[in-house]
């Protein structure tokens, strides 16, 4: 590999910051999971008002988690994002679609915040974005 190609590891900082980011909108994504699997009041109101049946919260909420878990795993944590941008995405329009347009700000800063995390600790997509000319 060329070593104009190549980056430099991330600093402490970056890297300790950019597990906090990680870890925060993953415990968010995870309780909001198991919320989904446990069905309090709150969540069956929030299938209501969203106009979703009730029946959908298991699938969601698997997809969530393995999403989530996805993310969480070194390995794999690119594609995990990639996932987790998408299931944001259906979040967002799903809160366009009822006229809730302050909600969509939620989601979106929640997929900043996961690509941020991202991009702070993995020197490959600082690569593929670079910040300075």
């Amino acid at each position: 590999m060329d070593s104009s190609t190549q980056t430099a590891p991330p600093s402490k900082a970056a890297l300790w910051t950019g597990r906090i980011l990680t870890i925060l909108p993953a415990l968010m994504l995870l309780m909001s999971g198991i919320m989904k699997i446990a069905k309090p009041p709150s969540v069956v109101q929030g299938f209501e008002h969203l106009g979703y049946p009730e029946r959908l919260a298991m699938t969601l909420a698997i997809l969530e988690i393995g999403c989530t878990l996805i993310y969480l795993i070194p390995q794999t944590t690119v594609l995990g994002a990639i996932l987790l941008t998408g299931y944001l995405g259906g979040a967002t329009a799903t809160h366009l679609r009822i006229g809730e347009p302050v909600n969509c700000i939620t989601t979106v800063l929640l997929g900043v915040v996961i690509w941020l995390g991202v991009f702070l600790r993995d020197p490959r997509l600082r690569a593929l974005i670079p910040l300075r000319s």
